[in-house]
């Protein structure tokens, strides 16, 4: 492809070279660069680019894409793009080299603090059921038809992005949800996309520190950013900062939530337990009126799943095919059951810090356990206070809590626990340590009692132990099998096993 159509949507200074010079490739890893490439020279927070573009050029890259000026040691055969943003840039110019894949895609992005990957998860359940293949990008993995890639960012640099709406395309999808950051947006790894439906869940305080965002107000800023970038807006009016969100957006509102006049609104929430399930069911009202039950805990399904039918409608999915889904819905890591016993419930959820932590233990608290056991780690080479914080979260709030390890990284899992006993010794919490994972989930079955509700948080979705620099493979559900294989199962309380059956 000729560079002067790569560079057909950016403002640029062509500072030597042709516009007619061909590229073969796009790249922003000097290590992969081969004759034939443009080299994007980003600027990160431990790197620069642009200190390897003389390496590229002498590697054969036909175009390198800069924002500073670089020294090219005499090198005349490269042509030279200067631009205000390498980062926004790679983003419009992958999307012209890989065909503008997201023009030929429904696409619908996800912004908010909580509640993204699981309604991403609902929206491409809802999608699939009425026949359109539906690709997902987002915190735990990128799904391309039958193919899964675990994620390393929940938003992807652009040059991957772009590539995988490429191959989505090419895989004869129709449309793709993704889950949008506020770092995806601040670093451009949206520049390029064509967004038809935007999404906000909600906010509150996260992400703000060094190599994140300086403060709320800029955090905001980037979140609210989606609103400026998709056609329609979907809008949670029950948050509090929906107005600020709101504020210089340039796309069409749809809302949702439990106010009066929301177009997707909630009236007469009831939380249900069954058999060891968990979940909540509303009346719909505004421009549908249906009653919805969703099988996931907590007022915060309530705002996800409006969310989802509010895209899901709007693309056209019939209602009945909606409220199916809703009905059976789990996401892994997100509050995600795993139903071995119709007395007691055990759940798997990926809260890792105090916060996370208070808003599972708080939601799973309505339901009125008869106990609530929470059994988690903290992961090493993190801070302490994190530690400190989520013992005394559980200390507090759960009936009991088991202490164990996550990934202990580089630290011993001892010192770990010794800081989480710190925070709970603040309580009246009562608790045990098991440092093996594996039997402190074997103590949590085999103790378990009729009511109780038990979540094991931090791991979630991973499926892996951390350990002095090497990843094992753990996953929570295997361990759960293996306690199952290896116990008298007639000792646990209340067992049925409709999960591993």
């Amino acid at each position: 492809m000729k560079l002067s159509e790569l560079l057909k949507d950016v403002e640029y200074e062509l500072l030597q070279g042709s516009p007619d010079t061909e590229v073969n490739m796009v790249q922003n890893d000097s290590r992969k660069v081969t004759p034939g490439a443009l080299f994007f020279c980003v600027t990160g927070a431990v790197f620069d680019g642009h200190k390897y573009a003389a390496e590229v050029a002498e590697k054969g890259a036909a175009v390198i894409v800069v924002e500073k000026d670089i020294d090219l040691q005499g090198n005349e055969t490269v042509a030279v793009v200067k631009v205000k943003s390498t980062r926004y840039a790679m983003g419009v110019i992958c999307s012209a080299f890989y065909g503008e894949p997201s023009k030929k895609l429904t696409v619908v992005g996800i912004t908010g603090t909580k509640g993204k990957t699981t309604t991403t998860y609902m929206i491409k359940s809802m999608l699939e059921a009425a026949g359109h293949k539906t690709g997902l990008i987002g915190t735990i993995e990128s799904i391309v038809g039958d193919k899964v890639t675990p994620a390393s960012n929940t938003t992807p640099e652009s040059i991957v992005m772009q590539k995988t709406l490429h191959e989505m395309v090419e895989a004869g999808l129709d449309s793709v949800v993704m889950e949008v950051s506020s770092q995806g947006l601040m670093l451009d790894r949206v520049a390029g996309i064509d967004f038809d439906y935007g999404i906000f869940t909600n906010l509150s305080e996260d992400h703000i520190g060094p190599n994140e965002h300086k403060d709320f107000a800029e955090y905001l800023g980037w979140k609210a950013k989606l609103f400026t970038l998709c056609k329609t807006g979907i809008f949670n009016v029950d948050d509090t900062y929906c107005e600020d969100i709101l504020k210089g957006h340039t796309c069409d509102v749809i809302t949702y939530g439990e106010k009066d006049g929301s177009d997707y609104q909630a009236e007469d929430l009831h939380l249900y337990k069954k058999d060891g399930e968990l979940g909540i069911t509303y009346h719909l009202k505004g421009k549908y009126e249906e009653q919805v039950q969703v099988s996931l805990p907590g007022e915060f399904s309530v705002h996800n799943s409006l969310a989802a039918i509010a895209v899901a409608k709007e693309m056209g999915v019939a209602m009945e095919q909606i409220l199916e889904i809703l009905t059976h819905i789990h996401v892994k890591g997100r509050v995600e059951l795993i139903p071995i016993s119709d007395a007691f419930t055990i759940l798997i959820d990926y809260a890792h810090n105090a916060m996370s932590l208070e808003s599972i233990l708080t939601t799973l608290r309505a339901y009125e356990p008869k106990r609530l056991i929470a059994l988690f780690g903290c992961g090493g080479n993190r801070s302490k206070v994190r530690r400190y914080e989520m013992g005394e979260v559980s200390g507090k709030l759960a009936d009991f809590t088991i202490i164990t390890s996550d990934n202990p990284r580089d630290e011993e899992p001892q010192a770990i626990i010794d800081d989480i006993k710190t925070g709970i010794g603040k309580t009246d919490g009562d608790y045990i340590e098991i440092i093996d994972r594996k039997e402190a989930i074997r103590y949590a079955i085999m103790h378990a009692k009729e009511g109780d509700v038990i979540v094991l948080a931090g791991k979630g979705h991973e499926d892996y132990q951390e350990i002095k620099g090497k990843k094992y493979h753990m996953d929570e559900r295997d361990l759960i099998r293996e306690v199952l294989e290896e116990e008298d199962v007639s000792q646990i309380c209340g067992y049925n096993n409709r999960y591993f059956a």
